[in-house]
């Protein structure tokens, strides 16, 4: 799943036009690849803290994100990710705020959005909220459901949104992505996740 994100960012950035005068052409990989590890590790850290509602807010709207630009601008998992890559732009690719806030403000809100629908397009086998949750807890998104009845992680959370009678069910499988989430946060330290990411730049 990471690769596909990596992808994604990289086709993103291409369309968004990241790739020209804001950015040096010989820093178009390492800025997709900050990006990259800015999203995933941006989800995974919410994940981590106990916030699968939070992601299933942002996920759950079915692919209806009509609200890339000043909506998604707005939200506060894409806002944290924004201000976290257009520091990294300014400290290792020496961009000015303007220009960094520019391509950060441009780039992780349509990455967002494209993921978002791509989780939501059954037709997709690629994309899906189990597979993405699955790569940031280091597999206990499947370890959860297969504990539960009914359908994939998507139909269980979604009793999230609705607020129905979960229970402990619920409670457990949010305690055990944020377990799983904390342990690949560790595993993960000191440029893990970036390593593996840099092995996607072809």
């Amino acid at each position: 799943m990471l690769e596909e994100l990596f992808n994604l960012v990289k086709s993103v950035a291409t369309e968004a036009g990241t790739n020209t005068a804001e950015v040096p052409q010989e820093h178009n990989d390492a800025v997709v690849a900050e990006a990259t590890n800015t999203v995933a590790s941006g989800l995974r850290n919410i994940v981590a803290g106990g916030g699968a509602q939070n992601l299933l807010s942002l996920f759950g709207s079915g692919g209806n994100t009509q609200q890339s630009g000043g909506g998604l601008l707005s939200n506060p998992i894409v806002s944290m990710m924004i201000g976290h890559f257009a520091g990294k732009l300014m400290s290792k690719f020496n961009l000015g705020a303007g220009q960094a806030n520019n391509v950060a403000s441009s780039l992780i809100p349509n990455v967002i959005n494209g993921l978002v629908n791509k989780t939501n397009d059954p037709g997709n086998n690629n994309f899906s909220l189990d597979k993405l949750l699955n790569s940031i807890t280091g597999g206990k998104a499947a370890e959860a459901t297969s504990q539960q009845s009914g359908g994939g992680l998507q139909d269980i959370l979604n009793q999230l949104g609705g607020n129905q009678g979960g229970g402990n069910g619920i409670s457990d499988i949010i305690s055990k992505l944020a377990g799983g989430a904390q342990e690949q946060q560790q595993r993960n330290g000191g440029g893990g996740l970036m390593d593996l990411i840099k092995g996607f730049i072809k």
